[in-house]
């Protein structure tokens, strides 16, 4: 236990491990709070301020790079750290008072380094607060440059952004990522329908759950603790998933008796979406490449009380040479592997840690799975590729591309028809296709595309 940390110091040392380390941001979090001993109102300041300065990394470097002389680099990563964490709680966090957050940063400085970091701490936070109006972001940025600094997103992800969907939707994208993500469950229909899940849950947690009006089967959570520790979701009630995630599953419609292909299916949701559409009868081929993922699979399945899914480790490129011919499937899910420039909002290291040059491998390993799945799915089945991006050169372009190479598939335009009214209203729509991006709905952004092989 490390009852003897403060909220603070426990989102500094988790800072600096994800600095250090390259660690996710959301399991660094996650494994530290567990751990902490802290309540829940200290977890959910470290929480803020973890998940705060990762966001804001750019903005709160520029206004750093103003006040430390030879600039934030030549300081400790701790110090940076201690500094970050101050300057958010004096721009963004208006209920920490501002001599508050100023005592404390002093108060870790003291405690980890000497008299003189102290010193340098106290400086500069004052300094600051004396120059706040000066060193606010540019208000309307114009050139990427200021974007990068007011929107706090790497340069090149705004530049390929604004060429894709324009200025307007890309600010309002970007802006979206600093929304902290909803807590959104999937109903398992299995077991319970919607409004009665919804019933209990506010009975028995003493909270606050409403219509998801992005997915049919999901719940948004706003009060009532985490639904993990929940009795609900132990007794496989329902399924803890992001509202865009969850259209994936509804657009493939799988049915009852099928023989399916989840062809890159760890940790298992929408794998187990599919299989309470098929109201457990038929059977789910839930492929995925890492061992230790399995399990994780198996638990899912195990917890919904769902018994079709058969988890086999397999890279699905290699699946065509290892099946029968006669093992073809009536329609098969690729959830590709992305850049994940959709769960930003989640995951914010991401846009730190990517570069435009990544998606590059990323686009051939997507075509390849997509050539090894065309092989494999019977004639007038459904194919499903998704993403959780809005990068076109992983979704529009990666579809056309194989649209042309394989002449025997085509676009399902009927995709449209299983979308709720909300989500053909406000989100992109294409031929077959759907995207969803940060600012449409508070969720993922999300590229899903249905295809049918000609019969």
């Amino acid at each position: 236990m490390m009852t003897a940390l403060s909220a603070r110091e426990c989102a500094l040392d988790i800072l600096i491990k994800i600095e250090q380390n390259q660690s996710y941001s959301n399991l660094a979090l996650n494994r530290f709070l567990v751990a902490s001993g802290l309540n829940e109102r200290d977890k959910r300041l470290v929480t803020e301020l973890v998940y705060g300065c990762i966001q804001r990394l750019n903005t709160l470097d520029w206004i750093l790079n103003h006040l430390v002389k030879k600039g934030i680099d030549s300081l400790e990563p701790w110090v940076r750290q201690v500094l970050r964490m101050g300057i958010y709680q004096l721009t963004y966090l208006d209920k920490i008072p501002e001599r508050a957050a100023v005592h404390e940063s002093v108060q870790i400085s003291k405690k980890r380094g000497h008299k003189g970091i102290a010193g340098l701490v106290n400086g500069v936070l004052r300094s600051y607060l004396r120059r706040k109006e000066e060193l606010a972001p540019p208000a309307r940025p114009q050139t990427l440059q200021e974007k990068a600094i007011a929107y706090s997103h790497p340069e090149w992800l705004i530049k390929r952004m604004e060429q894709a969907y324009g200025e307007e939707t890309t600010r309002l994208a970007l802006l979206a990522n600093h929304v902290p993500p909803k807590v959104s469950i999937r109903v398992n229909t299995l077991k319970i329908n919607r409004d009665d899940f919804v019933g209990k849950w506010n009975e028995e947690q003493e909270g606050e759950a409403v219509p998801s009006s992005v997915s049919p089967e999901g719940v948004i959570i706003k009060r009532g603790g985490n639904p993990a520790y929940s009795r609900l979701y132990e007794e496989g009630y329902c399924t803890i998933q992001d509202e865009s995630s969850m259209l994936v599953g509804r657009v493939l419609a799988p049915r009852p008796g099928m023989r399916v292909l989840d062809a890159c299916a760890a940790p298992g949701g929408k794998t187990t979406h599919l299989a309470e559409q098929m109201n457990n009868e038929g059977l789910i081929l839930a492929c995925d490449i890492h061992p230790h993922k399995m399990e994780l699979i198996r638990e899912n399945a195990g917890r919904l009380g769902i018994t079709i899914v058969e988890p086999q480790l397999a890279d699905a490129r290699e699946l065509p040479g290892r099946l029968p011919p006669e093992a073809g499937f009536d329609a098969i899910l690729l959830d590709a592997p992305c850049s994940g420039l959709g769960v930003i909002h989640r995951k914010p290291d991401i846009k730190w840690s990517k570069e435009a040059r990544d998606i590059d491998a990323l686009v051939q390993v997507q075509k390849e799975l997509l050539d090894a799945a065309a092989s494999m799915l019977k004639p007038g089945g459904t194919l499903v590729y998704s993403t959780c991006t809005w990068e076109p050169r992983e979704n529009q372009e990666q579809l056309a591309a194989f649209l042309s190479r394989h002449p025997g598939f085509k676009p399902d335009f009927r995709l449209a028809e299983v979308l709720p009214e909300q989500v053909r209203g406000s989100a992109v729509l294409g031929e077959g296709w759907v995207q969803i991006l940060p600012h449409h709905f508070q969720s993922d952004g999300f590229f899903i595309a249905r295809l049918v092989k000609n019969g």
